[in-house]
């Protein structure tokens, strides 16, 4: 588990704002539920208690900046 800030990585931050995006837009206008808020404790329990801690404990290099 990390805690701490997390390791900025520009490749993925672009990809993030660009390709992801397009592929959630088009996700969540085919699949019902998709991307609505609860949805990962319904599909995978451990992976979303998992990242629920995760983001409790560590944090962005652009949160420095908040």
């Amino acid at each position: 588990m990390k805690f701490g800030m997390r390791t900025p990585s520009l490749k993925r931050l672009l990809k993030a704002r660009t390709m992801s995006k397009w592929k959630r837009q088009a996700k969540k206008a085919i699949i019902p539920g998709y991307g609505r808020k609860g949805m990962g404790w319904v599909k995978n329990p451990r992976k979303a208690a998992y990242n629920k801690i995760y983001r409790k404990t560590s944090f962005s290099f652009w949160d420095l900046f908040k």
